[in-house]
């Protein structure tokens, strides 16, 4: 009982430690990420620069209105993005293409950077969840009908917010989502060391392998999709990052599991949100499962067919 008490606090000591180094560097990241954007959505140029976006629009079956939502997901935050949805008059439909769009592609640069530093280059992780968001929507806007019908913008999405009263909604969100990443990085982080000082790990590898060979993802990498997909990228980014720099993923296989995140990650959260709103979650779960293991399973294919053909 001592030693397992001793194992036990090591763990949790080694998990605080390493929670808050980990939470100083993702503030670095989402305060100057989250002004700066914060700052461009005040400008008004995210609904003037909408209009970029209504080919796509027209090409994934939505409305050009559809464009600010998904804008301000991809460039401002998640969440900026779901309070839009909230407030134009969107039909379920629309706001379950919208929904998976969103959260496949969302917050882009900070996540992105996320990935730059645990495997894959920020500007393919970008590519890849944009292009799986567009194809993945176009495939279950099959399933519904007359979802580009138009939409107009609320009056009050137009009107000019007091630059005193942006910059404390901002501060206030960026408080609030710190705390949120705080809470749960110390967290995860006390429970993987914790695990791990147990010998614990080896049971979870266990229970989600059949899963990761689903996936085209290896056995090692387990608890690196485990915490992406249930808590995310940011709030799951120390996990991430560490298990990255343990030295026992390959590159190509930091590569395919970074895009199997990127696609699908964190699936409890988002999903909850969305519940919300009266979106079934199946229309949510199934296509970025489905996404993320193909995006995997191609990116293997082609990385084999260049071995064979451009041989070292």
């Amino acid at each position: 009982m001592s030693e397992f008490r001793a194992q036990l606090k090591a763990g949790i000591r080694t998990g605080i430690r390493k929670g808050w180094s980990s939470f100083v560097w993702i503030c670095k990241i989402i305060i100057p990420v989250s002004f700066v954007a914060a700052l461009i959505q005040w400008s008004g140029w995210l609904g003037q620069i909408d209009f970029l976006l209504q080919p796509l629009m027209n090409v994934i079956n939505l409305p050009a209105a559809a464009a600010l939502p998904i804008i301000v997901a991809m460039t401002v935050s998640f969440y900026a993005g779901i309070a839009i949805m909230v407030v134009v008059p969107f039909t379920i439909e629309q706001i379950t293409l919208i929904a998976l769009f969103t959260t496949i592609a969302h917050m882009l640069i900070a996540e992105g950077i996320v990935q730059h530093k645990s495997g894959l280059n920020v500007i393919k992780a970008t590519l890849v969840r944009i292009g799986a968001a567009v194809l993945s929507v176009f495939v279950i806007s099959q399933f519904f009908a007359e979802t580009s019908q138009s939409i107009s913008l609320p009056a009050s999405l137009a009107t000019q917010t007091a630059f005193i009263e942006v910059l404390k909604s901002w501060a206030l969100d960026t408080l609030r989502l710190c705390g949120r990443v705080f809470v749960i990085i110390m967290l995860v982080m006390m429970v993987l060391h914790a695990s791990e000082s147990l010998g614990w790990t080896r049971y979870l590898v266990k229970f989600f392998r059949p899963l990761m060979k689903i996936l085209g993802l290896p056995d090692k990498a387990a608890m690196m999709w485990v915490t992406g997909a249930g808590f995310g990228l940011l709030y799951g980014s120390a996990v991430i990052m560490e298990e990255a720099k343990r030295g026992t993923l390959t590159k190509e296989e930091l590569e395919h599991v970074q895009i199997s995140l990127g696609v699908n990650h964190s699936i409890v959260e988002e999903t909850g949100l969305f519940l919300a709103l009266g979106v079934n979650p199946l229309w949510l779960l199934m296509p970025r499962f489905v996404a993320a293991m193909i995006a995997v399973h191609a990116l293997r294919g082609i990385q084999y067919l260049r071995r064979k053909v451009l041989p070292r």
